[in-house]
């Protein structure tokens, strides 16, 4: 193995050393197609004979005014991103369109507690990133107006939907929801409950007021929450005789547990429709621990198409979560590169009957 100089070695002392200029021997690194072949081999030879590691990123960021990394700021908890299916599927997105970019992904996860303005100025800022992709935080989050703030290419990613400070992806969530409530209609039920996730920064761990939906910062439930109920009127089905059930946390604890209180609080249910896929499974859980059957005792559906909901026949909404994020970051591409962009991307969503929904048991 050569051994290597114990100085460090420059960009400078590399090129001096084998006669060549420093914009040639960068190039060997950021722009290979501008030398031959064999050129670019004996450049890097030298190097790991010299013990030069490659440009310092730092430094080349500073020359191009760019740092070569997009930051993702999702109000969650940093173990959500890797836990809860469809943030996964939206990271998927993600990093596929920074294929080819010769981008990294940022994490910056803000957490679903609310912070003060200062605090969550100082995190954004501290983000070394090219602009921010925002996924689904509430209206006016403190963390999306420290990134509006700080004046980076922004584009936002499913709420808030109205914000017309910042390009959107997302879907037509209270459109979209329409499909599920409909089966549980056509299906015959009309003591129906709703479960759903937070809908806004202020935990509310139990019952959903009229005051509380009204007054939401997360227009994703809200909407989808607004959706159900709407198909339910039109089918005579009084909203205010639908139970909602909100947990501010959605994972599988919780979601248990939400379904526990709709069941116990209100037994004469015949159906559950659920906003996210997490709160189905948790409903399903809860179900079977219950001895209930499913269909046959009670029905369920989802909201994302998540796999495990797939896989065990959930009917649910397929909500378009991978395409999404790279959609998001293809956006946020065009920005930072002073491209056209389309201010306002409404994704496609497709409705999968699955195995939950069967008509009430006679009572």
């Amino acid at each position: 193995m050569p051994k290597r100089n114990s100085r460090k070695t420059s960009l400078a002392s590399l090129a001096e050393e084998l006669g060549i200029s420093r914009t040639t021997v960068s190039n060997a690194y950021n722009h290979p197609e501008q030398l031959s072949a064999s050129l670019r081999e004996r450049i890097l030879e030298t190097a790991e004979r010299m013990g030069y590691p490659g440009p310092d990123p730092a430094a080349r960021s500073l020359r191009m005014r760019k740092v070569g990394s997009i930051g993702v700021l999702l109000t969650e908890h940093l173990t959500y991103a890797f836990e809860d299916m469809a943030s996964v599927d939206f990271l998927a997105g993600m990093a596929e369109a920074s294929i080819g970019s010769q981008n990294t992904l940022t994490l910056v996860p803000a957490g679903p507690i609310n912070v003060n303005p200062a605090a969550a100025l100082q995190l954004v800022n501290s983000a070394v990133v090219d602009g921010f992709v925002v996924y689904s935080v509430a209206h006016n989050d403190p963390y999306l107006e420290a990134a509006y703030t700080r004046g980076l290419p922004t584009v936002v990613c499913d709420q808030p939907a109205t914000d017309t400070r910042f390009p959107f992806v997302g879907i037509d969530d209270y459109a979209a929801i329409a499909p599920a409530a409909q089966a549980l209609v056509d299906a015959g039920h009309r003591r129906i409950g709703i479960l759903c996730i937070r809908l806004s920064p202020e935990a509310n761990n139990g019952h959903v007021s009229p005051e509380r939906l009204d007054n939401a910062q997360h227009h994703v439930q809200q909407a989808r929450v607004r959706g159900a109920l709407a198909v339910f009127a039109q089918a005579g089905i009084e909203p205010e005789s639908v139970p909602i059930i909100e947990r501010h946390i959605n994972n599988p604890v919780n979601n248990v547990a939400a379904a526990r209180e709709l069941l116990e609080t209100h037994p004469d249910l015949t159906a559950i429709l659920c906003t996210t896929d997490t709160m189905a499974l948790g409903a399903l859980n809860f179900a079977t621990a219950q001895g209930l059957r499913v269909p046959q005792d009670l029905s369920v559906t989802g909201f994302d198409g998540i796999t495990e909901a797939l896989l065990r026949d959930v009917t649910t909404v397929i909500q378009p979560n991978k395409e999404k994020g790279a959609c998001a970051g293809r956006v946020l591409a065009r920005i930072i590169a002073g491209e056209d962009y389309p201010e306002r991307t409404l994704l496609p969503v497709e409705f999968h009957s699955g195995s939950t929904v069967a008509p009430p048991k006679p009572r």
